[in-house]
């Protein structure tokens, strides 16, 4: 038997990159939604903060759906 180290190397990259960029984008979801608690605290409104929180939990949800489907396939 014989590993191809390459294509393993390769997969465990992409594996890497989208995950650091999955936690980077539920990150700056919570910290849109942290905005927004701030911004409602001292009685402002942070509509653009909230707006661009729930745009990035809704790509975290379809790169997770994605994969799913890729496992599926």
């Amino acid at each position: 038997m014989k590993i191809d180290w390459a294509a393993l190397g390769s997969v465990f990259g992409v594996s890497l990159v989208v995950t650091v960029g999955l936690i980077a984008l539920f990150t700056l979801g919570v910290a849109g939604l942290s905005a927004r608690e701030r911004a409602q605290a001292r009685g402002g409104s942070a509509a653009l903060a909230v707006t661009g929180a729930y745009a990035c939990f809704a790509a975290c949800a379809a790169a997770v759906a994605y994969g799913i489907s890729l496992i599926v396939a």
